[in-house]
């Protein structure tokens, strides 16, 4: 028996709840943001510069390389059925959609099928006020 379709989707914490999911990994607090850099921020994970930044970042490989393994274990156990991840960061547009684009390639080795969605990618930027409060750019 296995895991028979891996979802992995980024979305953006600014952008509403993170979807249902059985993991979720949140990459605000722990990993630099591409977005404080005025040449990425309005760039996104379809961007070389982007990716290479995020991926460039201290322990984000060590973080997709231990969260394909939690999903090994998943699809080592006795049941079968789907199995979905979700990564978000604040907008959604360079962490989390790098950081699930890379995991959905390395799951893409285990053999079940893998579904990679981007929700917030293509959404607006938001700009952070002086007392760091988000804003919607306009």
């Amino acid at each position: 028996m296995s895991v028979t379709e891996l979802r992995v989707i980024s979305f953006g914490y600014l952008h509403g709840a993170p979807p249902p999911a059985h993991l979720t990994l949140d990459l605000r607090l722990h990993f630099k943001d591409p977005h404080v850099d005025p040449a990425l921020r309005h760039l996104t994970a379809n961007d070389p510069q982007v990716r290479w930044a995020v991926l460039g970042t201290p322990g984000i490989s060590g973080l997709i390389a231990t969260t394909a393994r939690l999903v090994d274990s998943f699809h080592a156990g006795p049941g079968e059925a789907p199995l979905t991840i979700a990564v978000g960061c604040a907008g959604g547009r360079h962490r989390a959609a790098t950081v699930a684009s890379m995991l959905a390639k390395r799951l893409g080795l285990l053999g079940p099928r893998v579904v990679l969605a981007h929700r917030d990618l293509d959404k607006p930027v938001y700009e952070r006020t002086a007392a760091g409060e988000a804003v919607t750019e306009v």
